[in-house]
């Protein structure tokens, strides 16, 4: 059980622990050279949440029938539940589909002489930057449900 504790644990990290680092490579006011890099970087970080989210939640699952934390619905564990689901509706649902539109004109090669974003873009880097600022808050929220659950 230790065992299964431990890579729950881990996997959580590893898996929400990116999104806490988005918001700062994807910081607003940035260059274009200085965006090219950073959304480079967050391309590689969007491996971890794949795998360390779905192992996260497998765990979880399991805990939940092996361990002795009562119904799947206590309200903990639903609102756990219900705020991972929300993360990946932002992350997936959400900022994704910007993070493409944004990188497409950051990594098309018409643009890669150029220094400073137009405005489409600055607006665009703003609004996925707030959108990680929210899903952040949403994975504190999530950690502290796991934290403060009931024995």
């Amino acid at each position: 059980m230790k065992v299964l504790i431990l890579i729950h644990i881990l996997s959580a990290i590893i898996g929400v622990g990116p999104t806490f680092f988005a918001h700062v490579l994807l910081r607003k006011n940035q260059n274009a050279v200085q965006l090219r890099q950073s959304m480079a970087l967050s391309q590689l970080l969007n491996f971890f949440p794949k795998i360390g989210g779905t192992i996260a939640v497998l765990t979880g699952i399991t805990l939940v029938i092996l361990g002795e934390y009562g119904s799947f619905l206590n309200l903990w564990l639903i609102g756990s539940l219900i705020v991972y689901i929300l993360i990946q509706i932002i992350v997936i649902g959400i900022i994704d589909p910007n993070s493409k539109k944004l990188g497409a004109w950051v990594f098309d090669e018409n643009n890669e002489d150029a220094v400073e974003l137009p405005q489409e873009q600055n607006q665009l880097l703003s609004k996925i930057s707030n959108q990680f600022y929210f899903a952040t808050g949403l994975g504190v929220l999530l950690f502290i449900f796991m934290i403060w659950k009931p024995m």
